[in-house]
């Protein structure tokens, strides 16, 4: 890929997508340009990742064939008057803050404009995001195959309608942290079993990894591969039976229809 890759805002999600990026090989260090208003993250992004940065968000829009919104929803207004006359011919722009809607983006540009919307999360930095995608008419077969090529160097992808993207937050953009909560929680549960902290972090984290490997690799449904392990009469049946009891699902999915409605408000404000 000989593209320049641009990035107004170098927060965490950035960070982890460029770090995928190259991590994979697709891109080299040199394509990558970015810009933050903080001089700390720039000299932190310049020292990590060897990729150009600057403070001007306009420098970028002018040389990016393809641009990353990466920046909180509130601040999409600011950054997009600011560089609605200085967008590189044909640069496809890129969101990927929650609430955030195709058209809103393409009424700051003349007619024509290729907005790509999409919802990642931070595991791509270790190679293994999921990202929701989806795109304007604007945006040719091809330029959108360009975007899941760099999504896909450090995660899996899959498109969606417009429609469906403001669902993602709560199920892949933020799920990771509920699924630390709970890794957090497993290891606590092995020190107050006497494990060491280290010890009981590994064993919460490879366990996790490994069921979600199963539900992916083997197609089964996840209550297929919990009916698996629940032996009758035995301990795993005893723990699901608490947390029925203490109602984790019912928790899960209070905490993900906040999580949509959140990103629903941040997208209008």
């Amino acid at each position: 890929m000989k593209q320049t890759i641009g990035f107004i805002g170098c927060g965490k999600m950035a960070q982890a997508m460029i770090g995928g990026m190259l991590n994979s090989g697709l891109v080299a260090p040199q394509q990558i340009m970015a810009s933050a208003r903080s001089e700390k993250t720039l000299e932190y992004v310049k020292g990590k990742f060897n990729i150009l940065t600057t403070e001007s968000n306009v420098s970028v829009a002018r040389e990016s064939d393809v641009l990353f919104l990466a920046i909180q929803p509130y601040g999409h207004e600011d950054v997009l008057t600011e560089i609605a006359e200085h967008l590189k011919a044909n640069a496809v722009i890129v969101t990927i803050a929650a609430g955030v809607k195709i058209e809103k983006v393409a009424s700051f540009f003349a007619s024509g404009v290729k907005v790509v919307r999409t919802m990642p999360n931070t595991p791509s930095l270790v190679g293994a995001g999921m990202t929701a995608m989806s795109a304007n008419s604007e945006v040719t077969r091809e330029e959108l195959q360009n975007v899941i090529t760099l999504f896909k160097s450090f995660g899996e992808v899959e498109l969606l309608p417009e429609s469906q993207i403001d669902a993602i937050p709560a199920i892949s953009g933020s799920s990771p942290a509920y699924v630390y909560m709970f890794i957090e929680a497993l290891a606590d549960g092995g020190v107050r079993q006497g494990l060491s902290r280290s010890q009981s972090y590994r064993l919460a984290a490879q366990a996790v990894l490994g069921a979600a490997k199963m539900v992916l690799e083997t197609g089964k449904h996840p209550g297929e591969l919990k009916d698996q392990v629940t032996s009758p009469g035995g301990a795993t049946i005893a723990a699901v039976a608490t947390l029925e009891e203490e109602g984790m699902r019912s928790a899960v999915l209070k905490a993900m229809e906040s999580c949509t409605n959140r990103a629903k408000e941040l997208g209008g404000k």
